[in-house]
């Protein structure tokens, strides 16, 4: 195997690992992919100022992500599906994060559930992310579950009432459950290593509905109930309700327009983060990073600003810090490394990405993540809104 240098050699990785519909799940946007694509190439419009003759002898990218210290300024993402990437994704994905001293995020729509990842972890705090259903007791019975397995902060995904139309997972059939056809399951054939994982673990499907939720005991049920249950009546209420409910820190995650900045801020939230949902929702939207500076103008002030979409590298990072973002989010350059390489794999992204905020920081004059500011940044970047 080659070495691996970059995020990019862990994609290429994955992609000949990971079955074709589960890594196109990944690496993928809605409609026209405008926006998935922009996440990432919005960033290379962002130039540094190279500073020379300054001590950076001793530098640090240890900061702070509420409250909680951070090896950097790094959460990782919550990702639905990830332990199709990988057996048991979830879990060897938090325990690369519990190492590398910085916070994993689990979604709702896990494989592992909550309590897994846990005992996995060995209640090591981890965040989790909640989707408000229909069925509001299921959504309270989840944030208990959070509460007992002691995670220390609750992610609210606010961009999430319909699908967005995905054509590569209508195209592959992936569904609940995927479409046996003809054609996946020979691509599946030819992943040895990932069947031997799933055929050797007791975690493939979702984890935290299935026993869960009233009436959902198995995949046939399962289906009924997530076509029913994503909410178009979410409303700034029922974050009120929750952070009430949950009564720790809060997240609120989806957020593109500074008057919804604002609101999340009335409702509540410790954190916002300036998310698009990778791409994968309304194509047309901006970039999370074209968006960032408005929303750090607008509630910058008041609430901690995290950024999620594109980040593909250790200066995507540091560019984003740079714009106001207090900490960032990782979610596809993770999925890549876990469907590489497991565990080692995510472990190897997080290595990759630190070494580089650190060299590009030291380039920049600077010796600490938490005095990088926009005087790093040339004043006539081409990036629309900073």
């Amino acid at each position: 195997m080659a070495e691996i240098t970059c995020i990019e050699d862990l994609r290429v990785l994955a992609k000949k690992r990971v079955p074709r519909m589960f890594y196109d799940y990944v690496d993928g946007g809605s409609w026209t992919e405008s926006t998935y694509r922009a996440n990432e190439t919005d960033f290379q419009h962002i130039r540094f100022r190279q500073r020379v003759a300054c001590d950076i002898t001793r530098r640090t990218t240890e900061t702070t992500m509420l409250g909680q210290p951070v090896s950097m300024p790094v959460a990782i993402a919550p990702t639905g599906l990830t332990g199709m990437q990988h057996a048991d994704g979830e879990i060897l994905a938090a325990r690369a994060a519990k190492s590398f001293g910085i916070p994993f995020t689990l979604s709702t729509m896990s494989i592992c559930s909550i309590e897994a990842v846990a005992a996995a972890t060995g209640q090591h705090p981890f965040w989790f992310q909640v989707y408000v259903t229909r069925d509001r007791s299921f959504t309270a019975d989840l944030i208990e579950r959070a509460r007992r397995a002691k995670c220390s902060a609750l992610v609210i995904t606010m961009d999430l009432q319909v699908f967005g139309q995905r054509h590569k997972d209508t195209k592959n059939g992936l569904s609940i459950p995927p479409k046996p056809t003809l054609s996946n399951i020979l691509n599946i054939a030819s992943k040895p290593s990932w069947c031997m994982g799933m055929l050797t673990t007791k975690n493939r499907q979702f984890g935290n509905i299935v026993g869960h939720a009233k009436g959902v005991d198995n995949i046939a049920s399962l289906v009924e109930w997530t076509e029913e249950q994503f909410d178009p009546t979410l409303s700034w209420k029922d974050v009120e309700w929750i952070k009430k409910r949950w009564g720790g820190k809060l997240i609120v995650k989806g957020i593109l327009d500074p008057e919804d900045a604002r609101r999340a801020v009335e409702a509540g939230a410790d954190a916002i983060v300036v998310s698009n949902h990778g791409g994968r929702q309304l194509d047309g939207a901006p970039s999370s990073i074209s968006a960032l500076p408005a929303i750090v103008d607008a509630v910058g002030q008041q609430v901690e600003i995290h950024l999620d979409g594109g980040i593909r590298s250790g200066q995507d990072i540091l560019k984003a810090t740079a714009l106001g973002a207090k900490g960032t989010y990782i979610g596809r350059a993770m999925l890549y490394g876990l469907g590489a390489l497991g565990e080692k794999g995510v472990t190897t992204a997080l290595q990759i990405i630190r070494n580089e905020l650190d060299l590009s920081m030291a380039f920049c004059g600077k010796t600490d993540i938490q005095n990088v500011d926009q005087t790093i940044l040339f004043k006539d970047n081409r990036i629309s809104n900073c």
